[in-house]
């Protein structure tokens, strides 16, 4: 049994999303970040960055229970402990790995800021509005190029789809309109039409 522990962000759906593809057993336990459920020394014991998700395996690797924080983390070790959506051929793995990086590293993190500065600050802060939209928009370039001639960022299904599709998702907070980017709208629309996709999104509900 996996035990998750998640909030409605797109960090958090990205396991939610996998775990539902692998079929694997799971139980859910709600971190509500807006009442600071992640300050609290139980979360932290598992997460000590104090962000969700975070996972306990009870069969770890060696049969005894594990935890692992950090969504990327946690997709690589779902993806190994299923023996599903990550390549074992070394150059098709380094491809998702590749993209898995560009969400964690770009596409997360600069969407990330352009949905606080367009949705939460008190005051506007133009200049940080415009760096964070603009680099937005690059980012959606970035992938719409890369999704110009295929069905996903990597040559099949895999935990990058996973990754960067809940990011994707949340186009209105970072002022996108994903009709100006054909190509992921068409990827979007795609993933949208899994079953597992559309359950994993509702977590937590």
């Amino acid at each position: 049994m996996i035990d998750l522990y998640t909030w409605k962000t797109p960090n958090g759906r990205k396991i939610s999303i996998m775990l539902e593809a692998c079929g694997l057993e799971y139980k859910v336990h709600p971190i509500d970040i807006s009442a600071g459920d992640q300050f609290k020394p139980e979360f932290l014991a598992i997460s000590p960055n104090n962000k969700i998700p975070a996972i306990v395996d009870s069969e770890g690797p060696d049969g005894a229970p594990i935890s692992v924080f950090e969504s990327g983390a946690v997709l690589l070790y779902l993806a190994n402990k299923a023996q599903q959506y990550l390549p074992t051929d070394p150059r098709k793995q380094m491809e998702v790995m590749e993209w898995l990086m560009f969400q964690m590293g770009s596409f997360g993190p600069y969407l990330g800021q352009a949905h606080h500065f367009n949705m939460f600050v008190k005051e506007p802060v133009p200049y940080a509005e415009e760096r964070y939209n603009k680099e937005a928009q690059r980012l959606w370039g970035v992938l719409d190029s890369r999704l110009q001639q295929r069905d996903y960022v990597a040559d099949e299904l895999s935990i990058a789809d996973f990754a960067i599709y809940p990011w994707a998702a949340r186009f209105e907070f970072q002022r996108i309109n994903p009709a100006d980017y054909p190509a992921v709208e068409r990827w979007m629309k795609r993933l949208e039409a899994f079953d597992f996709v559309q359950r994993g999104m509702l977590i937590p509900s």
